[in-house]
């Protein structure tokens, strides 16, 4: 699924152009018990209610395609008879009316997600009659001829709320505040099938996680039977090992600030594109050529890359570049957009070897504007 695909379902999460017909939760204690279920038919919620779950809603489908949100695709074994995707589509195809399919969907998560406290399971069913559209984008609602039908799996956190002193109406006075156990924004969620292409793709999935650091591998894996793509957080490390080991005792200033310029030039230019950039070991290899590493260097190139990222693995481009470009020695960080990363150099003054900061504009010391001359 690409963002635009990804905001056409959460365009649905509102009174207006809700589509959900019936909703499920399981809660669950550290002691992996259930200790309640519950099973409404959507609309049937007070309006407060629908609300809060919207909110959830929405955040299960929030951050970054490749780092909070991955597309998974499901492998030969899980389509078959007794596997995930196959248990997915009987649950799917029940529209959750059945209460051995939804016990079972429920056990699963209980058996395979790791978590220490109290958490909500919520799952929903929706059926989108798709809009068609025009070749220059705009909306035919007339034009449907698919319904897509998919569930919502959102699993939340639920704790206690704080404590503090509350106000309490009737005695006029206030006191210690009763704790509630309260439902926290969702740690992952599975959206199955894909919206792809706008249609249904029963042979794909879509993952969220919010913290891209804890990816729940053993619960994707248990769960949903999908290999998972490289974390975020690792793309970047293993991106940044691949240069240094393939530039080794040439890794200079120059040419890793190069290499970033580069890389920084190729996001900027797919900006318009609603694909998600994907660098392969043939891209890798074009940019670092293309920023001045020698052939010599780029013979152990091949080797370093499959030893980081795999042979024929891949890495999101917005993964692997920094926000801010970050120059650190032992005594001093300086720290630039990535765009005027140009304004640091190295040089010799005074026959020292310096970082040189080009002066672009006003100069502030502490908030103070000060003489530049």
């Amino acid at each position: 699924m690409i963002k635009k695909e990804v905001s056409e379902i959460k365009k649905q999460f509102k009174p207006s152009d809700c589509t959900i017909s019936r909703i499920c939760t399981c809660y669950v204690n550290g002691e992996k018990e259930i200790l309640s279920t519950s099973t409404d038919a959507f609309l049937s919620l007070p309006e407060e209610e629908c609300f809060k779950y919207f909110e959830i809603f929405k955040k299960s489908l929030s951050g970054s395609i490749g780092k909070n949100l991955m597309n998974l695709d499901f492998p030969l074994a899980a389509e078959e008879d007794g596997g995930t995707q196959e248990f997915l589509l009987q649950l799917r195809n029940s529209d959750l009316k059945n209460e051995d399919l939804r016990t079972e969907f429920f056990r699963k998560i209980i058996d395979c997600y790791d978590y220490a406290g109290n958490y909500l399971i919520i799952l929903t069913i929706s059926s989108y009659d798709i809009p068609g559209k025009t070749t220059d984008g705009f909306t035919m609602d007339d034009a449907s001829d698919e319904v897509y039908t998919y569930m919502l799996c959102s699993i939340c956190p639920v704790e206690l709320s704080k404590p503090g002193l509350g106000y309490n109406e009737e005695e006029k006075r206030f006191q210690n505040r009763f704790r509630d156990w309260i439902v926290k924004a969702p740690d992952t969620a599975i959206l199955f099938p894909a919206f792809n292409d706008r249609s249904t793709d029963i042979h794909s999935c879509l993952y969220y996680v919010r913290d891209g650091k804890n990816m729940h591998e053993d619960f994707v894996q248990d769960m949903l039977g999908c290999p998972l793509p490289m974390a975020a957080e690792d793309q970047k490390m293993n991106f940044q090992s691949i240069i240094t080991d393939t530039l080794g005792a040439d890794c200079d200033y120059e040419t890793v600030k190069t290499i970033h310029e580069n890389l920084a030039e190729i996001i900027e230019e797919s900006q318009d594109s609603e694909e998600l950039l994907i660098l392969d070991k043939n891209k890798v290899r074009n940019l670092f050529e293309s920023s001045g590493v020698s052939d010599e260097l780029m013979e152990h190139f091949d080797a370093n890359f499959d030893s980081a990222i795999g042979k024929d693995a891949e890495l999101v481009a917005s993964n692997v570049t920094a926000k801010t470009f970050r120059v650190k020695t032992p005594n001093v960080v300086i720290k630039v957009d990535p765009e005027m990363a140009h304004l640091i150099e190295t040089k010799e003054v005074d026959g020292e070897r310096c970082l040189v900061v080009k002066i672009d504009g006003g100069v502030e010391v502490n908030g103070i504007v000060v003489n530049n001359r």
